[in-house]
């Protein structure tokens, strides 16, 4: 693919699986550059890989960074490397997309009626740090390198668990309804600054992450006697919703909590 072909970059957190691979490779064939922020040990890292080199088989670079992406020094790092880059393009403001889909968190009881194996304190609040609160940093030192021009997008994963309660969800529960809030109020603040902010609720989507929800199972068969078209959502459903939006003229699509699910949630 020629650079006359290239549509910019897209940071990806949460890049070697699920909904951050399915969208890394999407928008890559879209004509993006993707840097991709994973976290992954030995068993895992093959995935991380695997997107990788599929980018690159697109013909578009990949530059992926194995790493915590709630660690402010890590991202710093990240930052100031696509910052130089940028500046290396001649494109110092080619940041596209932030695209937030981070699924790192605890899921355990808050308050059981025995005693068991309820939630910590610390536990409780490194959910909403990854899950939530990274956003907004990320979103504070990428406005600040002004790596974005107008007609941007950021956009980050919720899903339904954030006004329902799921068995075990109440952590995750309340990171998805904050990330909600974070997408709102971003929304209006960038909006001067001409970049959209937008969350994304899926369906029920078998990723990884799914698969340690307790009961994901009866979770997955709700979900296919819910949805109108009788299947779960999959992770290249939202990729290309990101990609129609990220390639669009959509400065008037901001502060949004857009359904990408085949009308399972109004079906409930």
């Amino acid at each position: 693919m020629s650079d006359s072909s290239r549509s910019g970059w897209a940071l990806i957190l949460g890049a070697s699986s699920g909904f951050g691979a399915a969208t890394s490779l999407e928008l890559a064939r879209s004509g993006f550059d993707i840097l991709g922020v994973h976290l992954d040990r030995k068993t895992t890292m093959p995935l991380a890989e695997k997107v990788q080199s599929e980018v690159r088989a697109l013909g578009r670079q990949a530059d992926f960074f194995n790493i915590n992406a709630s660690d402010a020094n890590k991202r710093h790092e990240v930052i100031q490397h696509l910052a130089q880059k940028l500046r290396a393009e001649g494109q110092p403001s080619g940041l596209k997309v932030l695209f937030h889909s981070l699924a790192f968190g605890t899921l355990k009881p808050l308050c059981p009626p025995e005693d068991g194996d309820c939630i910590t304190q610390s536990q409780l609040e490194m959910t909403l740090d990854v899950m939530a609160n990274s956003l907004v940093y990320w979103a504070q030192e990428i406005v600040r390198a002004k790596l974005m021009a107008p007609g941007s997008h950021l956009m980050a994963m919720t899903s339904e668990g954030s006004s329902i309660a799921w068995p075990g969800y109440g952590a995750v529960s309340a990171a998805k309804a904050a990330l909600e809030a974070y997408c709102r109020q971003l929304a209006v603040e960038l909006a001067p600054a001409g970049i959209c902010v937008n969350a994304i609720r899926a369906g029920v989507t078998d990723t990884p992450a799914l698969r340690k929800i307790p009961g994901c199972e009866a979770l997955i068969e709700q979900a296919l006697r819910r949805n109108p078209y009788r299947r779960l959502t999959a992770p290249e459903d939202v990729a290309r919703l990101v990609t129609t939006i990220a390639n669009g003229s959509t400065a008037w699509l901001t502060g949004n909590v857009l359904g990408v699910d085949g009308g399972e949630h109004i079906a409930g």
